[in-house]
């Protein structure tokens, strides 16, 4: 990636390929395995498609050294670019299954090496007007970086489009093939790490993305004001504790406990709904505000300032709170509002601090932040 952000092989006519080129690129430094690996799906894409240039009968099952001997045998390869794709299949090979360290020289390698396939194919099929850029190694990656199981899903469903593509199946409207960096067409790569849809969760006609970093995301019963009851009997059961526990399709949820039904299903995939894009502000709020203290509640949250936070919790400073609240408040060591949760909900587990109190309460703290922000 140069330094406006735009990938080395953005060029490539075929979009597909130049976006696998990019998310390995984007590994080379973050996870030299996993570009090793991921490498050889794109040279094996590249010779599938000179087989097709070429009309040399292939077949859906044959591995990549039977495609790269056939095209070699036919005197399609020179021996430069012969000895690079030996050498990107075989450092791939020993990614995928040597359980040692990776070192970002050897991705690197691999890097100059797929630079000397991808001029050798555009060069002979491509345009012959179109002059190949020179080599450049990829710039270090100066923000965060993709998670690992994150790139892999990423890496996995352009592949998948890749190879739907090369079989002639490929569909730009399908956007249960479309992985999550291709539902923008005008700016496939804007996603930022943690937000790659990794699953999808279904009610009725309905469907809701889930992006990365909701993946493991604990489902505080708390956090859905209707199916507080119902998720707390599933987690009593064991289920929709997380999200990751929830079955891709809510329908007969509530058949894993009783005395529930449909109506409970329905509901709780609504506020699933508005838990998901709840997180996500939150998420772009942290971004954006490194280093910040928040309290959060329902879609709103604060920035807890150091004059907030050594606010005595106590009736004069926040009238909403009870003698009762501030007493349960203090015999868990909360005195100061910066001693609150994070997820001011969590308050709901006091005796008689409903979701109106809680409300009351994040009402005053912001009262009390504009306040301290005037002196």
């Amino acid at each position: 990636m140069n330094g406006n952000g735009e990938h080395f092989y953005a060029f490539l006519e075929n979009r597909h390929l130049a976006l696998v080129a990019a998310e390995l690129e984007q590994s080379v430094y973050t996870s030299p395995r996993t570009m090793l690996t991921h490498a050889r799906v794109l040279i094996d894409s590249v010779l599938q498609l000179v087989m097709k240039q070429e009309r040399i009968p292939d077949g859906q099952h044959k591995s990549l050294k039977e495609r790269l001997d056939e095209i070699g045998s036919q005197g399609l390869l020179t021996g430069e670019v012969r000895d690079a794709l030996h050498e990107i299949r075989m450092a791939g090979n020993r990614a995928a299954h040597q359980p040692r360290a990776f070192r970002v020289t050897e991705s690197l390698a691999a890097w100059e090496q797929l630079y000397i396939v991808m001029k050798w194919y555009i060069e002979v099929y491509g345009n012959p007007t179109f002059t190949f850029p020179e080599y450049r190694d990829p710039s270090p990656p100066k923000e965060r970086a993709f998670e690992l199981p994150e790139l892999e899903s990423r890496l996995g469903r352009l592949e998948e489009l890749l190879k739907d593509t090369l079989r002639g199946e490929a569909k730009d409207n399908a956007p249960e093939k479309a992985p999550a960096a291709l539902i923008s067409q005008e700016h496939p790569f804007d996603e930022s790490p943690g937000n790659t849809i990794v699953r999808q969760i279904r009610y009725g006609g309905r469907t809701l993305d889930v992006p990365y970093f909701l993946r493991d995301a604990f489902l505080l019963p708390q956090r859905f004001e209707k199916s507080v009851r119902f998720l707390v009997k599933l987690h009593g059961a064991e289920e929709a504790r997380i999200m990751s526990e929830l079955p891709a399709d809510l329908a007969g949820l509530h058949l894993s406990v009783t005395r529930y039904t449909e109506k409970n299903d329905e509901q709780f995939f609504g506020e699933l709904e508005e838990f998901i894009e709840e997180e996500k502000a939150r998420r772009r709020i942290r971004i954006e505000r490194p280093g910040e203290l928040f309290l959060f509640h329902k879609g709103d949250a604060i920035i807890v300032t150091e004059t907030l936070a050594q606010s005595e919790l106590n009736k004069e400073n926040f009238p909403s709170l009870t003698p009762g609240f501030i007493r349960q408040l203090r015999e868990s060591g909360i005195r100061q509002a910066g001693q609150l949760p994070q997820e001011l909900v969590i308050l709901a587990k006091y005796k008689h601090v409903g979701a109106g109190t809680i409300e009351k309460l994040f009402e005053d703290l912001k009262n009390t932040q504009k306040e301290t922000a005037q002196v």
